[in-house]
């Protein structure tokens, strides 16, 4: 098996390579790679993103947001979190069975004095507890099997971060099961270094079979940043890959209330409707017109300024409705 370790904690770089690893290189090779990133949510890819973030959140404290390949719920990274990548033959693991994967942490953890059990599903558990969620991406073959390690995670910023707005989405895409949370830390005897525990999993990993480590040339890793700038890095593909949904929201102004009915596609505004007991000026069909085709991004609030709002809804302003939709 080959072994890689990301020294990047850009999560936009970590998920190309991963895909890098998994679609260009040698094909007949096994894959074993650890990586961590910077403060992170990391999506499903079936899940609508606005669904599942805390957005205003997620701006103030500089949190990136990046959506991977395989499916299953969102998940908060930071720098107290290992990530583990395999990249296997699909017969290693037939019928998705995740328990081939995660038993290396768990005897691991055994070893530091910690019991962890696998909850049958993806997760695994300490005391009940979830601090490991695992998913799984096949293609031709091949399986890229990737989890999360929460060892020493700020569970304060998890749960802010992944706190999502009261609003009545409608959509068909997967939803995150909020589980109670732990960390590994939380419960060792003594406290566990992310090198001591990164240590001891390569060991694990080794004594299954030869472990070779490799360094990718420089025009591979060309390759792996055109990948994150084309795809990863983009709203395109964490924003715009989002299924289409309906929202309805509903605000109380100063002006007045306003509630909004909204059907969204590819993070774009399809159609939209304004209800209320607000007062404007000109008939508010001229500015749901104008608002179709809206990307809901963070440029909202400058494009809605180019339509006079306030015209519309009298005493409510571009940014109001920005934020009304965003957050």
């Amino acid at each position: 098996m080959l072994f890689l370790e990301s020294k990047e904690t850009d999560p936009y770089f970590n998920l190309a390579l991963e895909e890098y690893l998994f679609e260009h290189m040698d094909q007949t090779k096994q894959y074993f790679m650890l990586w961590q990133n910077y403060n992170t949510i990391v999506v499903g890819k079936y899940q609508n993103t606005v669904e599942e973030i805390n957005l205003r959140f997620v701006e103030d404290h500089g949190i990136h947001v990046v959506r991977r390949l395989s499916g299953g719920g969102a998940v908060y990274h930071d720098q107290g979190n290992l990530n583990f990548t395999f990249i296997v033959d699909q017969k290693s693991a037939p019928d998705f069975n995740f328990s081939v994967f995660v038993v290396p942490i768990i005897k691991v953890l055994e070893q530091l004095g910690v019991r962890a059990e696998f909850n049958g599903r993806n997760d695994i558990t300490i005391d009940g507890k979830k601090f490991s969620g695992n998913s799984q991406y096949a293609k031709h073959g091949r399986l890229l099997h990737h989890g999360c390690i929460m060892l020493d995670s700020n569970l304060t910023d998890v749960s802010q971060a992944l706190k999502v707005r009261e609003a009545k989405f409608e959509s068909k895409s997967v939803k995150s099961v909020r589980s109670r949370v732990t960390t590994i830390n939380a419960h060792a005897p003594k406290p566990i270094s992310m090198e001591q525990f990164k240590t001891m999993l390569k060991k694990y990993v080794l004594q299954t079979g030869e472990l070779e480590e490799i360094v990718l040339r420089e025009d591979q890793l060309e390759q792996v940043y055109r990948l994150r700038d084309e795809k990863y890095a983009t709203w395109d593909w964490t924003f715009g890959c989002s299924p289409s949904y309906s929202l309805r929201l509903e605000r109380k102004f100063d002006a007045g209330l306003v509630t909004i009915d909204l059907n969204a596609e590819a993070g774009t505004i399809q159609d939209i409707q304004f209800h209320g007991d607000f007062f404007g000026c000109g008939d508010i069909t001229e500015l749901e017109c104008a608002m179709a085709s809206l990307r809901l991004d963070h440029n909202l609030a400058e494009h809605l300024e180019k339509l006079n709002v306030g015209y519309y809804l009298n005493g409510i302003s571009a940014k109001d409705i920005a934020d009304m939709l965003l957050y």
